[in-house]
């Protein structure tokens, strides 16, 4: 199972949040600053953190610059009541994934923690095949035989994201999520672009095709 760790020193808000994940079938550890956290870090993997900005002893964006600065690419979701973009904009600088503002929506909380997990995912594997045909995430490459084909990076983890997982159905609005971000102000158009693209550049491949499912969304079947 995942595990997630939330550092937020309101004990009742924290509280929530295992509450709620935990009912999302994770596993969670709750801390109460960003030292307890590292300190957890230490003694156990984590597959995603969640971490409030003001907290005692430590605070967020320390946290997450200390696990940066380690080498420690685990996604991370800030938390805060600082609605200013400075803030926010400091927390992407010192290397958090994702920003809520306070008060939260808990549901839109495990929407997004799926996602930067599911990302999370389609990274650290960095290699799908396919009958023949290889996917490479570090060199956004796709080869089969003597074809051999680098791809605009969303095509590519477009392609990636669906041959991960042949036979599931993707709505657009998880492509969406998953690719192009939560936030995105991207038009969902976009989807049914990229797909058309990479059906032409895959016409020829025998080992996969991308199939619609009607008024649902998108998947790989393999051939």
């Amino acid at each position: 199972m995942l595990k997630i760790l939330i550092a937020e020193d309101d004990r009742e808000l924290c509280q929530l949040f295992r509450h709620v994940l935990i009912k999302n079938g994770y596993v969670v550890t709750g801390v109460s600053n960003g030292k307890e956290a590292l300190d957890a870090l230490d003694t156990e993997y984590y597959d995603l953190i969640i971490s409030d900005i003001m907290m005692p002893v430590m605070d967020g964006y320390e946290l997450v610059k200390s696990i940066r600065d380690a080498g420690i690419n685990t996604p991370v979701l800030m938390i805060t009541a600082k609605t200013d973009f400075d803030d926010m904009k400091l927390g992407f600088l010192s290397g958090t994934d994702d920003y809520m503002i306070k008060p939260i929506n808990v549901n839109e909380m495990v929407l997004r923690v799926g996602a930067l997990l599911r990302r999370a995912q389609m990274i650290s594997e960095r290699r799908q095949t396919i009958g023949d045909t290889v996917l490479e995430y570090d060199s956004l490459t796709v080869h089969s035989g003597n074809f051999r084909m680098i791809l605009p990076q969303k095509e590519f983890m477009l392609l990636y994201k669906m041959i991960s997982f042949p036979g599931r159905i993707f709505t657009r609005q998880q492509l969406m999520d998953d690719i192009w971000g939560y936030d995105t102000e991207t038009d969902s158009h976009t989807v049914e672009v990229h797909i058309g693209r990479l059906r032409e550049r895959f016409r020829d491949n025998k080992d996969f095709k991308i199939v619609t499912i009607r008024g649902v969304g998108y998947k790989v079947v393999k051939q």
